[in-house]
């Protein structure tokens, strides 16, 4: 650290750099690629390129890449705004970009917060990013470790943290036994707020600063309401009490036909006491894509845009065994509909998604066996008995098959006796009691940090 940033990773950083440069006839084709299928890519494209309508000097800066980084951001950017500071938030997908105006529509409309795009990785446009905003100091959400975005906060004294951080035994494994040029890229943060102990010490291995434990900030998420009672309501018009539903959550390319294989196993097609699945896709280009393949295999389904109004009020009768969920900023009314989730990304080599929104409405979570993303809180929630993984689509048609059998979605018992627990619902309660609050910690080991980081600048 003495010695930071080495000339090998300077020597990196000019060829990241040049890279970049290089190769920015390509970044504008992948925009634009994306942008045919979402307009939101190239919406506002100055932006990217450092250049913004808007200043907001002194602001808490909020990086949330995406539209689960943006969620995860929302209690501690309702605490900041809550003692009143600003925000600006940045962000490189629609998704997350749209999240963050849904939410925080009234506050954007009164100037205390400021939705913009990230830009591109180039030091010229990072410092006009920074004449712009001049933040106070920067979070980034989760881990998104880009070099020029660490070095150039560094260079102008933006304190730069690590939020809600976690470094997957995968990533950290590659960092400490390759070249290390990841691992010392992280020493220039200003710090880190990290999920559990296990995370401080991985961090703290590589040489990241000023570690503090401040929990996930994804239990301290609001659940709308009116989600939950549109939910409530639906379950009666469509006679579905009595009835499991299984809500597959998140589902992402590739694990499509692993879903499809347990459903025929579950025969969901046939009569009126076959489960029903709510078929929620991750991305909104895959909205149709999924249609089709599920039609193609034999299934009748029904879309959300077709059944429902725009206030989630049923419009039509549910007579089909699938309800695809082709909306966005609604998960909660689908994992509220269910009696058992299934969360996506587990079936594939990236990974399973976010377990927490479905444990924070009370409903047990099956994933597939790829969960080191999420090792924290996976770990901690399969030892409660309120999520469990399964090795392949024969292993989710029998953990779903059990939930029909006892018509509420109940896990079935494993080798650490899940079924033991007196009663599911209190056992999530009290493993989201065990666990919230992080928004709360992470503002009270703020003022430590910064005092800490300011004591250490260069």
């Amino acid at each position: 650290m003495n010695s930071f940033p080495s000339f090998k990773l300077r020597l990196a950083l000019w060829v990241y750099g040049l890279a970049w440069h290089l190769l920015m006839p390509l970044i504008l084709v992948y925009l634009w690629q994306r942008g045919r299928r979402d307009p939101g890519y190239v919406a506002h494209l100055s932006e990217r390129f450092g250049r913004y309508p808007c200043r907001m000097e002194g602001a808490v800066w909020v990086h949330a890449v995406s539209l689960g980084e943006m969620r995860s951001a929302v209690p501690l950017i309702r605490a900041f705004l809550a003692r009143g500071d600003r925000v600006v938030t940045t962000h490189f997908t629609p998704a997350g970009r749209r999240e963050a105006e849904r939410v925080l529509a009234p506050e954007i409309a009164a100037g205390q917060v400021a939705s913009v795009w990230i830009p591109i990785e180039a030091a010229w446009a990072f410092r006009r990013f920074f004449r712009a905003f001049r933040p106070a100091f920067g979070l980034v959400m989760e881990v998104e470790i880009w070099p020029r975005m660490i070095m150039a906060a560094r260079g102008a004294r933006v304190p730069l943290f690590l939020c809600n951080a976690q470094y997957p035994l995968r990533s950290f494994t590659r960092d400490t036994t390759r070249t290390g040029l990841r691992a010392e890229v992280m020493q220039g943060l200003a710090g880190a707020f990290v999920k559990s102990d296990l995370q401080a010490s991985r961090f703290a291995a590589v040489g990241v600063p000023n570690i503090h434990v401040t929990g996930e900030l994804r239990f301290d998420q609001p659940i709308p309401p009116a989600q939950l009672a549109a939910a409530t309501g639906a379950r009666a018009a469509w006679g579905l009490e009595g009835r499991p539903v299984i809500t597959i959550a998140s589902a992402v390319e590739g694990e499509d036909a692993t879903y499809i294989a347990a459903l025929r196993a579950l025969k969901v097609a046939e009569g009126e006491d076959a489960p029903l699945i709510v078929y929620v896709p991750r991305r909104p280009e895959r909205f149709d894509e999924v249609a089709a393949t599920l039609a193609a295999a034999g299934f009748a389904v029904a879309r959300r845009s077709e059944v429902l109004d725009g206030a989630l009020g049923v419009a039509a009768p549910l007579r089909a065994p699938i309800l695809l969920g082709d909306s966005l900023g609604e998960m909660y009314f689908y994992l509220a509909l269910s009696d058992l989730v299934v969360v996506g990304g587990g079936f594939t080599p990236a990974g399973a998604h976010n377990i927490i929104e479905p444990l924070a409405v009370g409903k047990p979570v099956v994933t597939g066996p790829v969960t080191w993303p999420i090792e924290y809180p996976f770990a901690e929630a399969e030892a409660a008995g309120v999520a469990r993984s399964v090795p392949h689509a024969a292993g989710l048609a029998i953990a779903l098959g059990a939930g029909r059998a006892s018509r509420l979605g109940a896990l079935p018992p494993d080798p650490r006796d899940i079924s033991e627990k007196k009663n599911e619902a209190a056992a999530i309660e009290a493993f989201f009691a065990a666990h919230s609050g992080a928004a709360e910690r992470t503002l009270a080991a703020l003022p430590g940090a910064m005092a800490a980081a300011r004591s250490t600048s260069r």
